[in-house]
């Protein structure tokens, strides 16, 4: 018999300790869906108690992506944000964090709006330069804080260089995983202490399950986080642990395809003269592309463009026919979202624009539609918006 951890991640997505129920040989993990677990005795305790604290299904699926991100255990959570705020709360009233500048709005609501209030502090900074990063330390620093790529402008940080500054101060090394996945990118193995998910997005990868993830790769690190999980309680519905369980299981096809699809119409947008600038770690121009490669199996499924005028902005969504126009990304259809009031939109204006994201900026997340069809599409509705333009 093979040794599973010796298997590609391709076949660990399908091939694992959980991939066939041992009590009745059924190739689906069972949904436990019990609240509650009868104890045989009033001194003794089975393994489970209360589904809050464990739950077997909740268990098979925080196992798999521990194992998927080379880390010693994980936890489900009811959001990403959740998995976010659980995380955040290893930090104490005194401490510091450093966080990426272009940071998803939720998180810049939670650190700047809910954290403040606790007396955790913290300072924004362009993750790329190294150098600003080192500066912004300060004697009380407990976290660094990364997304990369970052969200919206796929800024891309290097794991490596930030966990060792990091680990000279006595820091913890947080890093959104959300927009790679394990399948392209595994924070851990480069130095990283916790990995977070929007399981929501490519994990699931069907917009019909919101979750959370969370990954340690040290125990002491994992009894910590486990003891928040089960105080704060924003735990993972058992149903949703099945349908992510589900969705895992084609993760890699998903995400391959939808990467390629993003490419193409990246650089197709690249070349057009409706489009100022194209931000996608997979083009060489991309500031980025070394750091992506050396750290990352590939650029992922998203990227985000600015027009070149505000006056195109209605025009293409309102022409645009294959796309949904929608808050998420890293599904089976393909997703525009307008940060400056989506994602984005809990960010103030004035600190939208300090960071560069402006009102002509635009994500898109690759679905796994013909790539061929996308270009197209948006070929007829950038020449619909210059018509439009025109006519005004």
């Amino acid at each position: 018999m093979s040794d599973q951890s010796c298997h590609t991640f391709q076949t660990k997505l399908l091939h694992h300790k959980h991939k066939t129920d041992p009590a009745t040989g059924a190739v689906s993990v069972p949904m436990h869906l019990s609240s509650t677990f009868h104890q045989d005795d009033i001194d003794q305790f089975g393994k489970y108690d209360y589904a809050r604290s464990a739950n077997p299904t909740r268990e098979a699926l925080e196992q798999q992506i521990a194992d998927l991100e080379g880390g010693c255990r994980g936890f489900a959570f009811a959001s990403g944000m959740a998995a976010i705020s659980t995380s955040f709360l290893l930090l104490s009233q005194g401490d510091h964090m450093i966080i990426s500048e272009d940071v998803y709005g939720g998180t810049f609501r939670m650190v700047t709006q809910v954290l403040s209030r606790l007396g955790i502090t913290h300072t924004f900074v362009d993750m790329t330069d190294l150098s600003a990063v080192e500066k912004a330390i300060q004697p009380n620093t407990k976290a660094f804080y990364i997304e990369t790529p970052s969200n919206p402008l796929l800024k891309v940080t290097d794991i490596q260089a930030v966990s060792e500054l990091a680990k000279e101060v006595g820091a913890l090394t947080f890093v959104d995983n959300t927009f790679l996945t394990p399948a392209l990118q595994q924070p851990l193995s480069i130095g990283a202490d916790i990995v977070l998910h929007s399981a929501t997005k490519f994990l699931a990868g069907h917009s019909d399950v919101v979750a959370g993830l969370a990954v340690v790769k040290d125990e002491e690190l994992a009894e910590r986080l486990y003891f928040l999980q089960n105080s704060f309680g924003a735990v993972l519905g058992v149903q949703d642990c099945w349908l992510l369980m589900r969705g895992l299981k084609t993760l890699y096809v998903r995400l391959r395809h939808s990467a390629e699809a993003a490419g193409k119409l990246a650089d197709y947008l690249n070349g057009h003269p409706l489009v100022k600038k194209v931000h996608y770690p997979g083009l060489k121009e991309h500031p980025g592309y070394f750091v992506q490669r050396s750290q990352a199996e590939g650029p992922g499924a998203v990227f985000s463009f600015e027009l070149e005028s505000e006056q195109l902005v209605r025009p293409l969504t309102s022409n645009l026919q294959i796309p949904v126009l929608a808050v998420s990304l890293g599904a089976v259809e393909s997703i525009l979202s307008y940060p400056a009031k989506m994602s984005h939109a809990a960010m103030p204006e004035e600190e939208r624009r300090k960071r560069g994201i402006s009102n002509t900026l635009f994500r898109f997340s690759a679905g796994l539609e013909d790539p061929e069809d996308l270009i197209a599409d948006f070929e007829f509705a950038l020449a619909q918006s210059t018509i439009h333009t025109l006519a005004r």
